[in-house]
């Protein structure tokens, strides 16, 4: 190899080394710029959020101060003072006495407690005929009525097979 050959040869791998050199440095500028815009986003995303919370805070507080006048002027509530308050035992005892004379009743709430005044179920009848429907059907006997799951599994007025009221209505 002449030596005009070997220098060449050196010069391009020197300067391929230095496009490598200056592809690295390009690279590591570009992250940190990248990195740098993902916390700049991240900063507006937060101050945000802060500025939402502010806002929140702000119409809250308006509202609550609206509300407060409102009470004042339209309906002249006023806020709790110190002896509206119980100061011990013998104050709570004191709500505890008997009622007046003249007081009135205390409120009831109505309400069923107990299954005595519930009215009788009443009783299924046919439609196809009117009449009602035999207790024979609606007690579920396996005899009569074997193909009849509904009537077998049931306990009690659930369900009643057609093919079964026709039958009681032909006897």
């Amino acid at each position: 190899m002449t030596p005009q050959a070997r220098i060449r040869r050196i010069g391009w791998l020197a300067a391929l080394g230095m496009c490598m050199v200056l592809y690295g440095l390009l690279h590591v500028k570009v992250n940190a710029v990248h990195a740098e815009v993902v916390r700049a986003e991240r900063e507006i995303v937060r101050l945000e959020q802060q500025n939402t919370l502010l806002e929140t805070e702000f119409l809250t507080r308006s509202s609550q101060l609206q509300l407060a006048a409102w009470n004042r002027v339209d309906f002249g509530y006023q806020a709790p003072r110190a002896e509206q308050f119980v100061d011990g035992q013998l104050q709570l005892a004191d709500f505890g006495t008997p009622r007046g004379a003249d007081a009135p009743a205390p409120i009831m709430l109505a309400g069923m407690a107990s299954g005595e005044d519930m009215p009788e179920f009443p009783r299924l009848v046919s439609p196809l005929t009117g009449e009602p429907v035999d207790e024979a059907v609606l007690a579920g006997d396996a005899l009569t009525h074997e193909g009849h799951l509904a009537v077998a599994a049931a306990s009690g007025p659930l369900r009643v097979p057609l093919a079964s009221v026709v039958e009681v209505a032909q006897r």
